[in-house]
């Protein structure tokens, strides 16, 4: 194990997936699936969110961007692993979720993350761009050209786009796509 993978490991003993699900399915919170949270949305596997992270590769520091933040577990995960000196903007589309979200990061001692509601119409938060991180956690199907622009140069980001998982990396030469060939993942459209 790296030390990236540690630090993700870590992060995810320091907040529990159980603090972000809702009571009905609390009890179920250390299977390794998707758990319903409501309004058509699930909290995803851990398995799946360790893996998202690790190849997201969070520095402390970082700006990032968290597309769909549902409970608000990534969001938090993604809080502890940029540390103080970072900030993470969970955006969603369903208000119900942004409050819960909310209310689940709240219990939490993370005040440089935040859970906002998506504009009509806009993927991600194009207003507070460039990001250095950018986790999308719904599939568009095909990676977002909305999202590639909100990256900075130097920047990663993570999602699936039909079935598959794609890391996209900017650097000064422009944009480089590439994906996990040996995984197939189910999540929820991207709204």
């Amino acid at each position: 194990m790296n030390g990236r993978d540690r630090r993700v490991a870590r992060a995810m003993r320091s907040i529990g997936r159980a603090a972000f699900l809702p009571p009905s399915v609390r009890s179920r919170a250390d299977v390794d699936a998707p758990l319903p949270i409501g309004h058509g949305a699930t909290n995803s596997q851990p398995w799946t969110v360790r893996f998202m992270l690790e190849l997201l590769a969070v520095p402390p520091g970082a700006r990032v961007l968290d597309v769909g933040s549902g409970s608000g577990w990534t969001t938090a995960l993604l809080a502890e692993l940029t540390g103080p000196s970072g900030s993470v903007a969970g955006v969603e589309v369903v208000r119900q979720l942004v409050d819960l979200g909310t209310r689940n990061l709240d219990a939490f001692a993370l005040p440089w993350a935040e859970i906002v509601p998506a504009a009509p119409g806009t993927l991600g938060l194009p207003e507070r761009a460039p990001f250095d991180r950018i986790l999308v956690s719904a599939d568009a199907g095909a990676i977002p050209a909305e999202l590639e622009a909100q990256l900075a140069v130097g920047g990663r980001m993570v999602l699936p786009a039909a079935g598959v998982m794609w890391t996209v990396e900017r650097d000064a030469a422009g944009l480089h796509r590439t994906p996990d060939a040996e995984h197939r993942f189910a999540f929820v459209p991207l709204a």
